[in-house]
């Protein structure tokens, strides 16, 4: 017989649940280069199209995000929303059986014996997602985890790049060859350069990376990222440059960093540090930004800059990443005019 889109959740071999139709995504070592230019392409398809089809009709998504997120958490919603899907959210706090002492994993097992389809979660601990991948019937979205990664913003940013430098998605392992990109900031603790820098390189980009001591750890990189030992140094020729913020939450006690104005003086991308990279250079940061730190205002609304484009690509991103996680990635259009345009079809 075959396996229902609502498969039960009785356990399998080994007392493992039966999982339900679809696929995870907890890491870009997940995705193989196929899927990686699927999803790239069906989500540059889909990003600006005023329709679209259900595709996720009487599916259930649950948002279990255990930290602060605005972007992610509303991007999520918004994707699942538009394919038609039902979105619940549980965030583990004062108004839940958690101030009754009951766990989070035991929560999320109960939640997930309700019958949903995926559960993106966002979570402090290290491999979280992938744990959870491991005791629950529902598929498994990670939103970010621990300093690990935060695999749909690599992609989103894959996807803005892409479409920026007038590439094709479907190109795999060659999308972004000749591309430099430079990412600049908390390397170490930040979750987005986690996966960026497993991804960026898998498309082709030439990518360096450069920060203040303490944030970022030349031993750890990936061999194909290369290090710079200023962000001037970094800058120099880049096609897209890729602030992040310093991850204050996660830092050690004992880490000791410039203030915000010798920080801005040093690492903050300026108008004037912007000239040296290439002409038509873009600018991305995943935020939230700190303005005046990291990146300056007349970069962040200057007409370089992509900030923006990467929310709206990011709930084209996971609209992809949902249908994918539910079984219907291929059901989404492959091109604006594959797509149902109006009530009608007209």
């Amino acid at each position: 017989m075959a396996t229902s889109a609502f498969s039960d959740d009785r356990a399998g071999e080994a007392g493992r649940p039966v999982r339900r139709v679809g696929a995870d995504l907890c890491g870009i070592g997940d995705l193989d280069d196929a899927e990686i230019a699927t999803l790239l392409g069906r989500a540059l398809a889909v990003a600006d199209l005023p329709h679209l089809p259900e595709v996720l009709c009487g599916r259930q998504i649950l948002a279990a995000f255990a930290e602060p997120s605005t972007r992610t958490r509303m991007s999520f919603q918004a994707a699942a929303r538009r394919l038609g899907a039902t979105v619940l959210t549980f965030d583990g706090g004062a108004a839940t059986s958690a101030s009754k002492g009951e766990s989070p994993l035991d929560a999320l097992r109960n939640l997930d014996a309700m019958g949903f389809d995926a559960i993106v979660v966002r979570d402090r601990r290290e491999q979280w997602a992938s744990r959870l991948t491991e005791l629950l019937s529902a598929r498994v979205i990670n939103a970010g985890d621990g300093i690990s990664e935060h695999p749909t913003q690599a992609l989103l940013d894959a996807a803005t790049i892409i479409e920026a430098r007038g590439r094709r998605a479907d190109a795999g392992p060659e999308a972004l060859v000749g591309v430099r990109i430079a990412i600049c900031g908390d390397i170490l603790h930040s979750r987005v350069a986690g996966s960026g820098l497993r991804l960026l390189p898998r498309l082709g980009a030439s990518v360096v990376v450069a920060g203040p001591p303490g944030l970022v750890d030349p031993e750890r990189l990936p061999d194909a990222v290369d290090y710079a030992e200023s962000l001037d140094a970094a800058l120099v020729g880049a096609d897209v440059v890729m602030m992040l913020r310093i991850q204050r939450e996660r830092l050690p006690a004992s880490l000791e960093l410039p203030d915000d104005a010798s920080y801005h003086a040093r690492w903050g991308l300026t108008q004037r540090r912007l000239e040296t990279a290439a002409d038509d250079a873009i600018v991305l940061h995943p935020g939230p930004m700190n303005r005046g730190v990291e990146i300056s205002d007349t970069v962040a609304d200057g007409p370089r800059s992509r900030i923006l484009r990467q929310a709206r690509l990011g709930v084209a991103v996971r609209m992809a990443v949902l249908a994918r996680a539910c079984g219907r990635l291929h059901h989404l259009p492959t091109s604006p005019a594959s797509s149902i345009t109006g009530p009608d079809g007209l």
